[in-house]
């Protein structure tokens, strides 16, 4: 089965999530955008009545596109569910995300969900989390932070679009993607690094979800619940 195949088999099963009159969350990313299509069809189909709440440009526009009623901020303290994908989950169930640079807007939803579903692959599943963690920065704080990052014998790397400009998240901030070796105290360190002046979020997430779904390339879906 291909990659697409799976993650299409994972977006359906996932809309068991969903309920009438219900204020949904749409995280960003590929996977994302593979079940706001399938949400779409599903509220069709059963003529539900959902408003949702976009993390990006790229989900928002594909919400519009798919004719969802998108309601503004104010609506965050009433959300019901959360739905979004992950760029690293460990055996704890912390995660990386921020890959694709929503990570401020994501992690205001889902600490403000009442439940949060994760769609991953299962090459997103690890033992310890070890990619570079994106820290997004206020630019007039770049350097101070930097060199804080360094001190700590990370190594941050300022991360740049595909034409080497620096990137720039919706926010109008910078992102330091951030190698930390190996996490084994993912709260620590999301917490240390919060607190650094200047840091506007970091893409340590480590609140738990209510359910995780995991496509296999088999074409099965696993559903983790911790």
């Amino acid at each position: 089965m291909g990659s697409s195949d799976v993650l299409q088999e994972m977006a359906l099963k996932a809309l068991e999530n969903v309920k009438n009159s219900s204020i949904i969350g749409l995280g960003s990313g590929s996977t994302v955008a593979v079940f706001v299509k399938a949400l779409a069809k599903h509220v069709r189909d059963n003529k539900l009545n959902i408003k949702v709440i976009p993390t990006s440009l790229q989900i928002k526009l594909e919400a519009e596109t798919m004719g969802f009623n998108i309601v503004d901020d104010t609506f965050i303290p009433s959300l019901d569910i959360v739905f979004d994908g992950a760029d690293q989950i460990d055996t704890k169930f912390n995660m990386i995300k921020g890959g694709g640079g929503a990570l401020l807007k994501e992690k205001v939803l889902i600490h403000a969900s009442k439940h949060t579903v994760i769609l991953a692959d299962e090459n997103k599943y690890v033992n310890e989390l070890q990619r570079a963690i994106p820290v997004e920065v206020h630019p007039y704080a770049r350097t101070y932070v930097y060199e804080r990052l360094k001190k700590w014998g990370a190594i941050p790397t300022i991360r740049s679009n595909d034409k080497g400009y620096p990137f720039v998240t919706e926010n109008s901030n910078l992102i330091l993607d951030t190698d930390f070796g190996e996490i084994n105290d993912a709260v620590s360190i999301e917490r240390e690094v919060k607190n650094i002046a200047g840091v506007m979020e970091v893409g340590l997430f480590t609140k738990h979800a209510s359910r995780y779904y995991k496509a296999r390339k088999n074409g099965n879906v696993e559903v983790l619940i911790p």
